[in-house]
């Protein structure tokens, strides 16, 4: 799984345009409030547990988070959001999966198959690519000189973490996604902040495009990624690390 992860410059990672922050807090807003409906306490609420530390992740204000739990008893009480998972093909065969918070299911798929299309890509059907990705807890962490690699393998082994790799200047630690939480809340628990908390999906093997073609690749993820309905897109591309979002 090492090299999946793009964490080499942290602080390009950490100084995104107010805009591209904007737009990542509305959509993990959206994942929080929905996280939140019928059960608004983090404490006995795991999923919502979850979303809050990757809300934390990602910089995003705790006014902000408690302002998205709190749109759980109000105006989603009356709005219907399925979590919709699509696939599909990217040009040169290239996988692509991309999950999905909607109220309309005919928009959001029209949506994201007009986009796929206009890139030289094309949605299929389920099951299509998924089995080319493993579902994994992943949890990157800064490297600190507190935090020595001894010391995250210990940690590691006692929250019973399913694998760490050491990268340059972070540790990716990944867990089961039934094992997420309490490996969450076990690192938290010891004080350890994070650049990235979240299940999703990780490719088993990545591939590289020509220059041409990277490029149409890129502008259809970036273009999927602006569609409101969508919270998270996946893919088996080894992009230039100053392209890679994932």
């Amino acid at each position: 799984m090492s090299g999946h992860s793009k964490w080499h410059n942290i602080a390009a990672k950490k100084s995104k345009t107010d805009a591209a922050r904007g737009a990542v807090f509305t959509k993990i807003g959206r994942e929080l409030a929905v996280a939140a409906k019928g059960n608004p306490n983090p404490e006995t609420n795991s999923k919502l547990a979850d979303v809050i530390a990757k809300a934390k992740a990602a910089n995003m204000p705790n006014d902000n988070i408690k302002r998205s739990i709190a749109r759980a008893a109000g105006e989603l009480s009356g709005k219907d959001y399925k979590e919709l998972t699509y696939e599909g093909y990217g040009v040169a065969g290239s996988a692509v999966i991309i999950k999905t918070l909607t109220d309309n299911v005919n928009r959001t798929s029209g949506d994201i198959s007009s986009t796929m299309s206009k890139c030289g890509g094309q949605m299929g059907k389920p099951g299509c690519v998924s089995y080319q990705f493993d579902n994994k807890g992943v949890i990157v962490i800064e490297k600190t000189v507190a935090l020595d690699e001894d010391t995250m393998m210990e940690y590691c082994l006692e929250a019973e973490a399913e694998d760490f790799v050491s990268e340059d200047d972070v540790y990716e630690v990944y867990t089961t996604p039934e094992a997420f939480s309490s490996v969450r809340k076990y690192f938290e628990d010891k004080g350890v902040t994070f650049l990235e908390a979240e299940v999703k999906m990780v490719p088993q093997n990545t591939i590289t495009l020509p220059a041409d073609k990277e490029a149409t690749f890129i502008k259809m993820i970036d273009k999927l990624e602006e569609l409101d309905d969508v919270q998270n897109v996946y893919h088996n591309v080894e992009l230039p690390e100053e392209d890679e979002e994932e």
